[in-house]
């Protein structure tokens, strides 16, 4: 039985940070096969989050980076351990959170806004109080004057900031997002990065980033979680120094350098990348 997290998640606290903790406690996932053999695909994480904290997490493909995601969101369930949102057990989705996959999942029948408010009418929401939101939120990543279009008239990377946007309507204090630029090609990825930075200085949610890129994952973060490989565990968790707004000259910042180069060091040492 799920457990509706609504009023615990958007509580505000103090100085502006109104986003929800989460709390792993040696949480371990294993899948089973159609052969019979099971996979543990995460063994023994333990990790705190703080309110209003930006994390990414980055590992090798098959290290379980989803299925924590997915374990936080409580869309699939834990072999062992505790997992805890803003002091609730998990137990089954969490209503409240804002969810954005690496695929957009736009209905295509709906137009732009009507996909933005696609939560707030699925929770029962009043539609007015939200309709200055949604349109507030996508003028924020230039698609004001879209709001008729639909799904099919967008590029990629515009069905993308609707995807966010539409998570963002319910003012989640958890938003968790599983590669959500992995299909954009660079420049857009880049812009989406910088849009989404602004949007959570603005919300102040506390955000689960999985990414496949170590730049992306320093530039966003507050801390990036490295994982080794299958079983998935914490490798090493990094605190990302860095004046926010990021912004492209962030990148030659030598604290940037410097982190980037101690992640892709770890992904060496664990024998995932190489030298040559």
């Amino acid at each position: 039985m799920g457990l509706d997290h609504s009023a615990a998640l958007l509580k505000t606290p103090a100085a502006d940070v109104r986003g929800a903790t989460i709390s792993l406690q040696n949480v371990s996932k294993r899948y089973a096969t159609l052969r019979g053999d099971p996979v543990l695909a995460l063994d023994k994480v333990s990790l705190d989050i703080g309110a209003g904290e930006f994390v990414s997490i980055v590992g090798p493909s098959g290290c379980g980076k989803s299925t924590l995601m997915t374990l936080i969101a409580g869309l699939v369930s834990k072999t062992s351990g505790r997992i805890l949102v803003d002091g609730l057990d998990v137990q089954g989705p969490i209503r409240g959170a804002g969810v954005v996959f690496q695929k957009d999942v736009l209905m295509e029948w709906r137009n732009v806004l009507r996909n933005v408010l696609l939560p707030v009418e699925v929770r029962g929401l009043e539609k007015a109080s939200h309709l200055a939101k949604a349109q507030d939120l996508l003028r924020s990543v230039g698609l004001s004057g879209f709001e008729e279009r639909y799904p099919a008239e967008l590029s990629g990377g515009m069905r993308q900031r609707v995807s966010i946007c539409r998570a963002l309507v319910q003012n989640p204090a958890l938003l968790l997002m599983d590669e959500p630029f992995g299909a954009l090609d660079a420049l857009t990825r880049e812009q989406m990065a910088t849009d989404l930075q602004k949007m959570w200085m603005r919300e102040r949610s506390t955000v689960v980033f999985i990414t496949h890129s170590i730049e992306e994952a320093v530039l966003l973060s507050d801390r990036v979680v490295v994982m080794s490989s299958r079983p998935g565990q914490i490798a090493d968790i990094l605190e990302i120094d860095m004046p926010r707004p990021r912004g492209a000259e962030a990148r030659k910042d030598p604290r940037f350098v410097a982190s980037v180069d101690a992640i892709r060091r770890h992904f060496m040492a664990l024998g995932i990348l190489s030298e040559s």
